[in-house]
């Protein structure tokens, strides 16, 4: 048992600095460069009156409800998730799952918000919608995604945080982790 524990935790303490950053056009970015750039952004939506939104599904919508909490908490910032249980099967149920989240950054994202779109496969069509519609509404997108590097998820933020994982366990632990050290 031992070993295998020290088999898991291994990984699990290499990944968050392992992780690859790609800017909105594919060009590597220092991980140490990448915070700095996240961490202006962020901050630059706060001072202006905007507000940073996090979205996700299972684990990853754990993880965006727990962070936003935090961003507003231990961050001082205008934070929110967009996982209410009534909201996600009110839409899911009239406009269709892949709406979710495009449906509600529709109505409440603006110039100058930030969006966190975290997915661990990088492949979830409501999350993909949801970047679009909030890059078109001029919002700043930051993903964080897992599986396989050619994601579609991966291409889509003005910053792309990227586990080299096919384990969700790792790949959600990371995107924690990286999503803590932020705040």
């Amino acid at each position: 048992m031992k070993e295998i524990l020290r088999g898991y935790f291994d990984i699990a303490g290499r990944l968050p600095l392992a992780t690859e950053v790609t800017d909105g056009s594919g060009n590597a970015v220092e991980l140490g460069d990448a915070f700095e750039q996240t961490l202006a952004l962020i901050s630059a939506a706060n001072s202006a009156g905007n507000t940073l939104r996090l979205i996700g599904n299972g684990g990853s919508a754990g993880i965006a409800s727990h962070m936003s909490v935090d961003f507003l908490k231990r961050g001082g910032m205008r934070a929110s998730a967009l996982n209410d249980a009534s909201m996600l099967t009110c839409l899911g149920n009239d406009l269709g799952y892949e709406e979710v989240f495009a449906h509600q950054l529709s109505l409440h994202s603006r110039s100058g918000d930030v969006l966190f779109a975290i997915s661990s496969s990088g492949q979830s069509p409501n999350i993909l919608k949801g970047c679009e519609v909030a890059r078109e509404g001029g919002a700043e997108v930051v993903t964080f995604s897992g599986f396989e590097a050619n994601n579609s998820l991966r291409g889509l933020g003005r910053l792309n945080f990227y586990v080299a994982s096919l384990e969700y366990g790792f790949v959600e632990l990371t995107h924690m982790a990286l999503l803590s050290a932020l705040v």
